[in-house]
């Protein structure tokens, strides 16, 4: 976990980490997460999703690399701490009570493509050698990396916030339009997708009639190992 890393490695060598929860629902959604992990580094919350469209993140988890001077050296990238235990998917597959829906979104979320190890070791390098660090790009590596904001993504961002608007003042069914919207606009932002299916279908994130998709759906469409784009990492030279 990257409470573990960061009082073991990551704090002693410089680095702070800070988590950022990206939940329309609010602090109540999230405390329990940071409570569980007895988190001692600091941990925000993005309501309003604004990372989302200020740095592109379409997915979590998502890292950001930020330089001592507040500069962008890595944009945002999946981002897994340790090595996934898989032993709990195999264990659950195993039951003869499981329900079909969870059974493939558990046998789907085992397939899922976790690079956790090469990146922990980018991580590493970066604070052991600060700016010297060849996982550490240019300004215009990091522009050429970073997600374009086309006008469509730019609508499909403002449809999302018309949907959290309508949805924090208690309009929820007008705010699945807008939701349904953003997902039109932005098909592959999954934050958006599973923030909305999270308000009509919590847990399992669907099928329900209100969205034309879900998370298995989803995912089973474009397969498991696609879900996290490949870590575009710097060779050594």
């Amino acid at each position: 976990m990257w409470q573990e890393l960061r009082q073991t490695e990551l704090r002693p060598a410089g680095i702070e980490v800070v988590t950022v929860a990206l939940d329309t629902g609010g602090a109540d959604h999230a405390r329990e997460f940071v409570e569980q992990a007895r988190a001692q580094h600091p941990c925000l919350l993005d309501a309003e999703h604004v990372l989302d469209q200020r740095l592109g993140v379409v997915n979590v988890p998502s890292g950001v690399w930020i330089d001592e001077d507040g500069t962008i050296v890595r944009p945002p990238e999946p981002a897994h701490a340790v090595r996934q235990d898989r032993s709990y998917a195999r264990r659950l597959l195993d039951r003869d009570d499981l329900p079909p829906r969870v059974r493939e979104a558990v046998e789907l979320a085992s397939r899922l493509r976790y690079e956790d190890q090469t990146y922990l070791d980018a991580v590493r390098d970066w604070a052991a050698r600060g700016p010297d660090s060849r996982y550490v790009l240019s300004p215009d590596e990091v522009v050429e990396r970073s997600r374009p904001v086309s006008q469509q993504v730019a609508r499909a961002a403002a449809s999302f916030e018309l949907g959290q608007h309508l949805h924090r003042h208690g309009h929820p069914d007008d705010a699945c339009r807008w939701f349904r919207e953003a997902h039109r606009l932005d098909p592959d932002n999954w934050t958006y997708k599973r923030q909305a299916w999270h308000f009509v279908s919590p847990g399992l994130q669907g099928p329900t009639d209100v969205y034309p998709g879900d998370w298995v759906s989803d995912v089973r469409t474009i397969g498991p190992e696609n879900y996290y784009p490949p870590l575009e990492l710097s060779t050594p030279g």
